[in-house]
């Protein structure tokens, strides 16, 4: 077998391990020692691996090239499941905050979606947001998860969409939820606009209010990173 279709075949074997919850990207940059962005470049097809970083894939899931050598027909499938898949990114808080687009070094991680589903979404979005890369997914942390417990589970994956930050809700009278930026960190909340003052609402009513002052100049879909569309939680 040429090192071309080799590559390739661990690629597709790689994504079918991950899609079946077997690794995650960032677990396998672990174990072979690798930065998560060269993974992520190899799994997205940006960038070949070099022979050494293509052992140490092999070693860390315990693959021999005759793993990769038998079943043609299985790698096949895996190519035709891919193609019917979305991708989203999974970046860091700053980098959904303010990155209009995603550079591969940015991605920590993947999540993947069914093909289309994301179209789905309306889109209501400030006219400066026209040019931004659309769907992020960011990891919720234990304390930003509280004030809007059920809703959002400590560690889940915050799907966003940065193509809706507007105040109009999507489905009245059900409120949106968003994903706020509050200074230089990430906020989860229902948010309503009074008086020059973005209001941060919980679900959790022992919860306290948080208010945002407008600067001059400033909108509410400023300091709207989107609208959360999904929460994912990891089994």
């Amino acid at each position: 077998m040429k090192f071309l279709e080799l590559h390739e075949r661990l690629r597709l074997e790689t994504w079918r391990r991950i899609d079946q919850g077997v690794v995650s990207s960032s677990l396998l940059a672990l174990k072979a020692g690798l930065a998560q962005a060269h993974i992520s470049n190899f799994l997205h097809g940006r960038r070949r691996l070099s022979l050494p970083a293509l052992d140490r894939i092999l070693l860390a899931q315990e693959l021999s090239v005759e793993d990769l050598s038998s079943d043609p027909e299985r790698f096949a499938s895996t190519e035709v499941e891919r193609e019917l898949m979305d991708t989203i990114p999974i970046v860091s808080h700053s980098v959904a905050m303010a990155a209009p687009f995603i550079t591969p070094r940015a991605i920590i991680d993947s999540l993947q979606m069914p093909s289309g589903w994301l179209k789905s979404f309306p889109a209501r979005r400030a006219v400066n947001r026209r040019n931004w890369e659309r769907f992020v997914a960011v990891r919720v942390s234990a304390m930003q998860s509280l004030p809007m417990d059920p809703v959002l589970r400590a560690g889940s994956l915050a799907i966003i969409d940065r193509h809706y930050n507007s105040l109009a809700a999507l489905r009245p009278p059900h409120p949106n939820l968003y994903a706020v930026r509050a200074g230089s960190q990430m906020a989860f909340r229902h948010v309503s606009f009074d008086a020059s003052r973005l209001v941060l609402r919980p679900r959790m009513l022992e919860h306290p209010l948080d208010v945002i002052e407008l600067a001059a100049g400033e909108s509410p879909s400023d300091l709207l990173v989107g609208r959360v569309c999904l929460s994912v939680s990891e089994v």
